[in-house]
């Protein structure tokens, strides 16, 4: 067991080096993810395939495991637009030019106190 702990402490040490070098490069980040996302789908693919699995079957065995999971709604609505919907938010295409202003300027007020926290917190 405690193999496995440290296998799983190194693994995430590794993934974490490797998300930090990615991060400075967002296309190259984002070609590796993509391969990574297509090779799943194809194992995938080719498992049903060996199995013999018909294409009703894969459709309803595919829903119930992501409603199982929690994924369905959220993969193909997405979050933002659930949040923005509870909140009655307008979509972005129907705000007025004054209310884009209003939030920019709420979101610079926000990163100047994030940035005088930062400060504090170095001082300390």
């Amino acid at each position: 067991m405690k193999i496995i702990k440290k296998l799983i402490a190194y693994m995430h040490h590794i993934k974490t080096m490797i998300r930090h070098r990615l991060s400075h490069w967002p296309v190259l980040y984002a070609f590796i993810g993509s391969i990574g996302v297509v090779l799943i789908w194809r194992g995938v693919w080719m498992i049903a395939d060996s199995m013999q699995m018909s294409g009703f079957v894969s459709l309803f065995l595919g829903v119930f495991i992501s409603m199982s999971a929690g994924l369905f709604v959220s993969f193909f609505v997405g979050d933002s637009i659930i949040i923005s919907g509870i909140k009655r938010e307008k979509r972005i295409d129907e705000k007025t030019e004054s209310e884009i202003k209003k939030e920019e300027v709420s979101l610079g007020e926000i990163k100047r106190d994030l940035k005088e926290i930062k400060e504090d917190i170095e001082e300390i």
